[in-house]
């Protein structure tokens, strides 16, 4: 019998960093509540980027005027087919390549002007926005495995600005995970655009900043630009805090 205090209990695996289930069971001779330590949740995001033409490097327009063609603007599966023809040039990573609803989250992320293309501003930050989660991802791939564990892929979440509860971190390895439950760096890039586009959503409605937003199914899916294919779970959404439907 352990006198009255505080305790703290620290499972462990025999490998470091590896996950693991465990059965923790407490005896109390009254009733006892139990109550789960975890993070709020919650965004640290830089302003969004107002950048001109004017102000973008010129070896970057050449870039993007061959990527682009003759209408100056890159649609969702000319996005695809470059972002796959970069990665495929990083051996070192793991992926099966962007897919279609991937690279149309992230135009919808970066879409200004609602025409479901990116032109040469909207394409210089998404692609700024990449390199750096690429930055974070091989910095957190700690065994050099080119995917993300379930324990990387908490710190590689953290370092990207975003602070999530157990049950968020659990969905998003859930949808996001191989069998093997190790992250892509697609869905990895993925992961990313879509957390950055909940909690923009959210901070756009949250317009009394209290922390709590009503909303109904067509403010949703115009906020989130479904009508051009856009898409988010009701259940990913479901999670934020202070989320009334």
């Amino acid at each position: 019998r352990l006198p009255p205090g505080e305790y703290v209990v620290v499972p462990s695996t025999f490998e470091p960093n590896k996950e693991g289930d465990f059965v923790l069971r407490f005896f109390s001779e009254k009733s006892a509540g139990t109550q789960e330590l975890d993070d709020q949740i919650q965004a640290n995001l830089p302003d969004e980027q107002v950048l001109s033409e004017e102000e973008i490097d010129a070896s970057f327009k050449t870039l993007f005027r061959q990527l682009a063609g003759e209408d100056m603007e890159i649609s969702v599966k000319e996005l695809q087919t470059i972002l796959n023809r970069i990665i495929s040039k990083h051996k070192d990573l793991r992926t099966k390549g962007f897919s279609l609803e991937s690279c149309r989250s992230m135009v919808n992320l970066m879409d200004r002007d609602g025409n479901g293309k990116l032109g040469l501003v909207e394409f210089n930050i998404l692609w700024n926005r990449i390199r750096n989660y690429l930055s974070i991802f091989r910095k957190f791939d700690l065994d050099k495995s080119g995917s993300m564990s379930a324990y990387e892929m908490r710190m590689a979440i953290e370092s990207a600005g975003f602070k999530l509860n157990k049950k968020l971190y659990e969905l998003i390895i859930t949808r996001y995970s191989e069998p093997d439950l190790a992250v892509d760096f697609d869905n990895f890039v993925c992961c990313l655009v879509r957390l950055e586009t909940m909690f923009r959503f959210f901070k756009t409605l949250d317009t009394d900043l209290d922390g709590v937003v009503t909303f109904d199914l067509f403010k949703v899916g115009t906020a989130l630009g479904c009508g051009r294919g856009g898409r988010l779970g009701m259940v990913e959404l479901s999670y934020l805090p202070g989320v009334a439907a």
